[in-house]
């Protein structure tokens, strides 16, 4: 088998990221050997791969899907959104400047094309399947003349794709016409058909307009998809978190102990990787929501500063907010709080810094004996170490660098009193540090929360991603998604005017 496949989406959350993590699953179930590719993804939630380079989670957690390593040819191309104007440009796992949209789209991105044709080339010169994860829209028609991510990538690797839509949001039979109307006949020749994601109720009230699609585009649907709670991985966009809600749609296990924990988490603009507090919703007890008031701090017993691209802009936004004043007021009374990364920074004495913000020094909020420099290169890095008596792994993504003048070591970073500070994204899925940090924060807040002893992130991953693979396997036509990958889009596919504007 040498396949490949294209999942592409009617909309932005459709469910693409889900539904390749899914597929892939299921193939490596069957004892293909599969990997994921994103030519081009835009997220603030990264990862480091074992060699060192950035990649979106989202590819990182497919991988985990395919049970192989994550690697830069899986995610060639890496936008970090720093305002609503610009983003940093990752290539193979290495920032290579900074690029307005139109700086990117203008040209920038075209040229990349080869670079993204060579991974995917490499991949699946090494996998017997490669599945691709589209972005956006591939009816976006104002950006098909430079686009590497969805039918550019497709029409110049002849992958069949696979249209998926969330009916949860409604109208999705005209979502899926109007994609396949909107493309050109040689971008339609590849469109095999479509799958339905998050469908409530009775799939047989679904079927007549299932059947009047086909009838329109000639084009059959895969699969239907029911909706269910908690089955998102790791998100691309840090820029759309909801601030009243749980990271996850998933409910609270009741406490071990008499006490819930409750965190609270600062939703600083240009939030990356809140997937940081992904392992703390999965203890038992503990309660995680996003807050963008001060006032919301006052039942927490745990207060985490995420990291984010923007660690100037978010220092200003807890200024206007009133959260500085809350943070030093807890500091002071010894209520605990956690600072990862540009969190970590944040909480320091000050910030020199000419090369995110250019904004020269800035005074941190100065309740950890710290003082940070932007450098110019990025430290990508995967540490280990200890704390609190237990092993912990991490990654490192940042551009500032610490130097810390007191208080005690806490990994990179540093502890003063019940304040914590650390560059490391990932330590909190380490289990056992995991425990031992919830006990230091209970025992501060006054809390009896006992954290269970069994709980295990990493097998909750992995019966996650099983989650995801029993979906496809139950409720997609597996037969037809096999024919799909192994030999290409059916021959024949019918032309759905008007097409693409000239």
């Amino acid at each position: 088998m040498n396949g490949g496949l294209l999942v592409a989406g009617t909309t932005s959350d459709a469910g693409k990221s889900v539904v390749t993590a899914g597929i892939c699953r299921w193939l490596v179930r069957q004892g293909v050997k599969v990997a994921p590719f994103k030519a081009q993804n835009m997220s603030l939630n990264s990862f480091v791969t074992r060699e060192g380079a950035e990649i979106g989670r989202a590819q990182a957690m497919q991988a985990q899907a395919c049970r192989v390593e994550p690697t830069a040819l899986m995610n060639p191309v890496l936008l970090k959104p720093g305002g609503e104007q610009s983003s940093q440009v990752v290539l193979l796992g290495r920032p290579v400047g900074e690029l307005s949209a139109r700086g990117y789209h203008g040209g920038r991105q075209q040229k990349l094309l080869g670079t993204v044709l060579d991974c995917l080339a490499e991949l699946r010169g090494t996998y017997d399947a490669v599945i691709c994860e589209g972005a956006g829209s591939p009816a976006e028609i104002n950006l098909r003349r430079t686009d590497i991510v969805n039918m550019g990538i497709a029409r110049n690797a002849r992958l069949p794709v696979l249209v998926v839509g969330d009916i949860d949001r409604g109208g999705v039979f005209a979502s899926f016409f109007g994609t396949v109307a909107l493309l050109s006949p040689e971008d339609q020749e590849l469109v095999a058909g479509f799958l339905v994601n998050k469908f409530r109720g009775d799939v047989s009230l679904l079927e007549p307009g299932l059947d009047m699609l086909h009838g329109l585009t000639g084009r059959r649907t895969y699969g239907v998809l029911p909706f269910q709670h908690g089955l998102g991985i790791d998100e691309e966009d840090g820029l759309r978190v909801s601030l009243r809600g749980a990271v996850r749609e998933s409910n609270v296990i009741e406490p071990l102990g008499e006490d819930v924990l409750r965190v609270a988490v600062c939703a600083v603009p240009l939030m990356s990787n809140f997937t940081d507090v992904d392992a703390l919703t999965a203890e038992p007890g503990v309660v995680v929501r996003f807050v963008d008031r001060p006032e919301e701090l006052a039942d927490a017993d745990l207060v985490v500063v995420p990291g984010t691209r923007g660690t100037v802009r978010a220092l200003e936004w807890l200024h206007e907010r009133g959260l500085a004043d809350a943070l030093r007021r807890r500091a002071a009374e010894h209520r605990p709080v956690l600072g990862i990364c540009g969190g970590f920074q944040i909480l320091g004495e000050h910030i020199e810094d000419e090369v995110e913000s250019r904004r020269g020094r800035v005074e941190g909020l100065g309740v950890l004996p710290l003082r940070v420099r932007f450098a110019p290169e990025k430290t990508l890095a995967r540490p280990e170490g200890e704390a609190l008596g237990e092993r912990v792994e991490g990654y490192e993504i940042h551009h500032g660098v610490a130097e810390v003048t007191g208080g005690e070591a806490f990994l990179d970073g540093c502890r003063a009193g019940q304040t914590w500070g650390t560059h490391w994204h990932g330590s909190l899925e380490s289990d056992g540090f995991r425990r031992a940090f919830l006990r230091e924060v209970a025992a501060a807040a006054g809390r009896r929360f006992v954290p269970a002893p069994d709980t295990s992130f990493a097998a909750l991953r992995e019966e996650q991603l099983d989650r995801l693979g029993d979906l496809i396997e139950q409720h997609a036509d597996t037969d037809a998604l096999w024919r799909l990958i192994e030999s290409g889009a059916p021959q024949g596919l019918p032309f759905i005017p008007p097409g693409a504007p000239a």
